[in-house]
């Protein structure tokens, strides 16, 4: 049976008045296609690019701050927790709260900038816009990750935290610095490909946006994960406490998980996504749209 937007007493204007309204509600209620959400994502990497790199440092700086979160959480969590295998399930979990300030304050994280800024690149395709990025990327990952030093080298030197909560400190930051190298990568893959996904995704989740973070987040640290700025104060807490020296932070942590996040932020999900979304524009274009 098809569905008649007709009631009962309404004549031709008020059944006109229906339709729009009912279109209006069933727009609204549509979930975005990737072209919208491509077009998003494309206009804010625009405007990322287009401030001033006194803005980009200290709204990067400030990322990699909170991410101390990201420790403190789970190790004060595992420091009361009992030594039991559901306790690391909660545990992971504490890893989501410096993602969560991080996103939902809207300061700059190296990872995010794997999916926002290379979609005006894809789009554009031109050496200006290319050096845009490489601006962008090196400003907002330096601020990064000399705001994870300065935080680990707090925490390994603070006496604000219990003996037991400082060894969950270090217990946690020595699964960052566990693995050979191309495990570490394989892993950063997957880090940047669940952190682009979720940016990918955002735009359209609204007042879900939080549950969606805390997910994606939680699943990085369920899943024994590598993230270039969360673990960077992992692995500098175990400098600081004079656990490792800069060069194993260097070569076992920075350079195999910096290659992974980025492989798995650009290539899984802005290249595969433009990808999708590519010919509809091109097609958008001949007809003039």
């Amino acid at each position: 049976m098809s569905y008649d937007p007709r009631r009962p007493g309404e004549d031709k204007s008020q059944r006109a008045q229906t339709r729009e309204r009912d279109d209006a509600q069933v727009e609204k209620a549509h979930r975005p296609d990737a072209l919208i959400l491509h077009e998003i994502i494309r206009r804010e990497g625009e405007e990322e690019m287009r401030r001033t790199a006194l803005a980009l440092s200290l709204s990067g700086f400030s990322a990699g701050l909170t991410m101390g979160f990201s420790l403190i959480v789970p190790g004060v969590l595992k420091g009361h927790l009992p030594h039991e295998p559901w306790a690391d399930l909660i545990v992971s979990m504490g890893y989501s709260i410096g993602f969560l300030i991080v996103v939902l304050g809207r300061q700059q994280l190296f990872t995010e900038n794997t999916v926002t800024p290379i979609l005006p690149l894809l789009t554009e395709r031109t050496s200006g816009a290319f050096l845009r990025v490489v601006r962008l990327w090196s400003i907002v990952l330096v601020a990064n990750i000399v705001a994870t030093i300065v935080i680990a080298s707090v925490l390994a030197h603070t006496d604000a935290f219990k003996p037991e909560v400082r060894e969950a400190f270090a217990e946690i930051s020595r699964h960052t610095i566990e693995d050979p190298f191309w495990t570490t990568v394989i892993k950063a893959v997957f880090a940047g490909w669940l952190i682009a996904l979720m940016v990918w995704i955002l735009p359209a989740t609204g007042s879900a946006a939080p549950f969606i973070i805390i997910l994606m987040t939680w699943l990085v640290s369920m899943c024994g994960l590598a993230h270039i700025v969360a673990g960077s104060v992992d692995a500098y807490y175990l400098v600081a406490t004079g656990e490792i020296d800069l060069a194993k932070y260097v070569t076992g942590f920075f350079v195999p998980t910096l290659l992974g996040n980025v492989v798995g932020g650009v290539t899984l999900v802005s290249v595969l996504n433009f990808g999708q979304v590519a010919p509809d524009m091109e097609g958008q274009d001949r007809v003039g749209v």
